[in-house]
C-alpha cells in the first residue's frame, strides 16, 4: 500500500469518529490530528485497529482505533459481555470483578467498563481504588464470578495502558475462551453497538473486606513462623515503584510478622507518570537504584520491589563482598522452589502427590530439585496463564507447592491464579528470616543451592529486526533453525531438540522422535547439549525481535567456588553466542 492510499484510508477512519457518537473532547483531538501538517500521529492513531489478543488489549493511550481509549476499551467490554451471556445462559446473575493499577486513565477505563457490564445486566464488583492484580484474581474466585478484567499495562512505559481478561477460575483466559472473546470483540462494528449507559444498581464497590480476606489467606502460607518471630526486625526495604503494591505489600509484611519495613518515600507516591524511574520494571537495575541506596543507608537485609500492578517481584541482596546485587528472575524462582520443597519435606508434608510448575525457558535446576525430592514438575509455555492452566488441570488431584517463571513472576498459592508480588514478598521475607535463623544470608543460601545442585547461569538476548523486512528475516531465522539445527553449540554436542510448533522431541543420538504433551503449539525451539547447556529460541509475539534464552551449567564444591563458576559460565555464554551468531 502506497503512502497516499494509506493516508486516505486513515482520513476516512478518522472521519467516522468525527461523524459518529463520540464525545466532543475526542472529536476535538481528532480534528487536531487531521489539521496537523505532519500526519504521522494521525496515521499511527488510525492505521489499524488495536487488536484484542489472547492477552487482552495493550497500547499507547490516545484517540483512534489503534489507541487505548474509552471506545476501544468499550468495544472490548461489550464483546466480553456478549460472550459471557452466551456462555452462561443458566446463571441467574452473571458477575465480574474489575480491578486497576496506578496508570493514567486506569480508573476512568474501569468505571466505563463497569457501566458497560452493568448495562448488559451483569453484576459488577468494582474495587474502590487501585489494587494488585493478584487480589483481583482472588476476588473473582472468592465472589464466584464468571469473569473479571484488570486495567494495567504491567511494567510498560507511562504512555501505555492495557486490559487483561480473566475467566471464572481467576486466571487469564486460555483457549477456547480467549479466541472466542476475540471473535465477539471483532463483531463490534460501531460505537453504537456499545452500551455505555450503566445501571448503578448492578455496581457494587469493594475494598477493605477483600483486602482482609486476601491477607488472611496469605498469612496461612507461612512455613517457618518461629523463624519470623526470631527475626521479626529483619530490615526490609520495599518499593512499589509508584504502583499498587503500596496498598497491600507493607501491610501484608507487617501482618505476616515483620516489623521493620523501610519505605522509599519518593516511590510510595502513586503516579502513572512514574516520576523517579525511566521504566517501572523491577527487571531493570535502574528501577531499584533508590531502594538499594536506602538499603545502604540503613544496612538493610533485603531489597524488594514490585511492578505497577504488583504481580512481579524484583529483589536485591548483599553478596559475600558486601556489595548489593540484583537477583535475577531465575534465581528468585530457584530460592522459592528450594525453600518451599525443603520446608514441606521437613514438616512431613511431602507424600509423592505434590507438584510444582515452571515455564520451559526457566532454569532446569528447578527440575533437579523437584526430582530429587519426589515432587512432580510440569513445564509450560511462557506466560502465567499457562501455569494457572496446569493448576486448574490438577485441582483436587494433586497438591500445588508453587510455580514461577524467569520473568520475575511467582505464585506460592492456589487462592489466586496469577503471579503475585504480595504473597511473593511475604514468602521471600520469610526465606530471608529462615536463612538468617540458619546463620546464612540469602546470597549464601543461593550459593548453597548451587553447591548442592550444580551452578547455573542464564542470559537472555533479543535480536531486534524492525519493519516488514525484519519480520521476514526473523521468520527465515526460525525456518533455518528448523531445517538445519545445530549439531553442536560452543563445542558441546546437541543431544535433544524440542520443537513446540510441531510438538515433537528428537533424541539426536538414537534418532527417536516422541510427542511433547502441551495444550497448544508455540513457535519455540529448544536445544539441549551434552554439557547441560539449554538454548531456547522464539520470536516475540509483541515486538520486532527474536529472543534467545541461554542457560549454561557448571559445578561448585563450596561457596568459595562461586566466583570461578560464575566466570566460567560467562565465558561459556559468550561461546554459545558466537556459535549461534548472536
Amino acid at each position: 500500500m502506497d503512502n497516499n492510499t494509506l493516508l486516505n484510508e486513515v482520513i476516512a477512519k478518522a472521519q467516522i469518529w468525527l461523524d459518529g457518537n463520540y464525545n466532543e473532547e475526542t472529536k476535538k483531538e481528532v480534528r487536531r490530528l487531521l489539521e496537523a501538517e505532519d500526519k504521522s500521529e494521525l496515521i499511527e492513531s488510525f492505521y489499524r485497529d488495536l487488536e484484542f489478543g489472547t492477552g487482552g488489549l495493550r497500547g499507547i493511550m490516545g484517540v483512534g482505533t489503534n489507541r487505548m481509549n474509552i471506545y476501544t476499551v468499550g468495544a472490548a467490554t461489550q464483546g466480553l459481555s456478549n460472550y459471557l451471556k452466551a456462555q452462561f445462559p443458566d446463571v441467574p446473575q452473571l458477575s465480574v470483578v474489575i480491578g486497576h493499577d496506578c496508570r493514567n486513565n486506569s480508573r476512568l477505563f474501569s468505571e466505563i467498563s463497569a457501566n458497560i457490564f452493568s448495562a448488559n445486566g451483569i453484576k459488577v464488583y468494582l474495587f474502590e481504588d487501585l489494587r494488585p492484580t493478584p487480589e483481583a484474581s482472588f476476588a473473582i474466585r472468592h465472589l464466584g464470578c464468571q469473569s473479571g478484567i484488570i486495567l494495567t499495562a504491567s511494567h510498560n512505559p507511562k504512555e501505555y495502558n492495557g486490559y487483561k481478561a480473566y475467566w471464572n477460575d481467576g486466571a487469564q483466559m486460555v483457549a477456547p475462551h480467549d479466541e472466542n472473546v476475540i471473535t465477539e470483540v471483532n463483531k463490534i462494528a460501531s460505537v453504537d453497538d456499545i452500551k455505555f449507559e450503566g445501571n448503578p444498581a448492578l455496581i457494587e464497590i469493594i475494598g477493605e473486606e477483600i483486602d482482609k480476606l486476601f491477607i488472611e489467606n496469605i498469612k496461612k502460607l507461612s512455613l517457618s513462623p518461629e523463624s519470623i518471630k526470631r527475626n521479626s526486625n529483619l530490615k526490609i526495604v520495599y518499593t512499589p515503584i509508584h504502583g499498587t503494591g503500596v496498598k497491600l505489600i507493607p501491610r501484608a509484611l507487617k501482618e505476616y510478622g515483620f516489623t521493620n519495613i523501610i519505605a522509599v518515600p519518593e516511590q510510595n507516591v502513586v503516579s502513572g507518570n512514574f516520576p523517579t524511574v525511566v521504566s517501572p520494571n523491577p527487571e531493570e537495575p535502574a528501577a531499584l537504584d533508590m531502594a538499594v541506596k536506602k538499603a545502604i543507608e540503613t544496612d538493610a537485609d533485603i531489597v524488594m520491589a514490585s511492578d505497577p500492578d504488583a504481580d512481579r517481584l524484583g529483589i536485591a541482596v548483599k553478596n559475600d563482598k558486601g556489595e548489593w546485587i540484583l537477583v535475577n528472575g531465575n534465581q528468585t524462582a530457584l530460592l522459592f522452589i528450594y525453600y518451599l520443597i525443603r520446608r514441606w519435606k521437613e514438616l512431613g508434608k511431602l507424600n509423592g502427590n505434590q507438584y510444582i510448575v515452571k515455564t520451559i525457558v526457566t532454569t532446569e535446576i528447578i527440575k533437579q530439585i523437584a526430582e530429587r525430592n519426589g515432587v512432580e514438575m510440569f513445564d509450560c509455555f511462557t506466560g502465567f496463564k499457562w501455569i494457572a492452566a496446569v493448576i486448574r488441570e490438577n485441582e483436587g488431584k494433586k497438591e500445588y507447592i508453587g510455580g514461577g517463571e524467569e520473568s520475575y513472576g511467582f505464585l506460592p498459592e492456589e487462592f489466586a491464579r496469577d503471579k503475585d508480588a504480595v504473597s511473593s514478598c511475604t514468602v521471600m521475607a520469610e526465606i530471608a528470616a529462615w536463612a538468617k535463623d540458619n546463620g546464612k544470608t540469602l546470597f549464601e543460601l543461593l550459593q548453597d543451592i548451587y553447591v548442592e545442585y550444580g551452578y547455573g547461569k542464564e542470559k537472555g538476548i533479543s535480536v531486534v529486526r524492525k519493519g516488514k523486512s525484519g519480520a521476514e528475516e526473523i521468520a527465515q531465522m526460525m525456518r533455518d533453525f528448523r531445517s538445519n539445527p545445530p549439531k553442536e553449540i560452543a563445542g558441546s554436542k546437541v543431544k535433544v531438540v524440542k520443537d513446540y510448533d510441531s510438538l515433537k522431541m528428537t533424541d539426536l543420538d538414537s534418532g527417536k522422535v516422541s510427542d511433547l504433551i502441551m495444550p497448544a503449539t508455540s513457535n519455540v525451539l529448544q536445544y539441549f547439549t551434552e554439557d547441560g547447556t539449554k538454548i531456547s529460541v522464539r520470536p516475540s509475539g509483541t515486538e520486532p525481535k527474536i529472543k534467545f534464552y541461554i542457560e549454561v551449567r557448571g559445578a561448585m564444591t563450596s561457596r568459595a567456588d562461586y566466583d570461578a563458576a560464575d566466570a566460567a559460565a560467562n565465558k561459556k555464554i559468550e561461546a554459545v553466542r558466537a556459535s549461534l551468531g548472536v
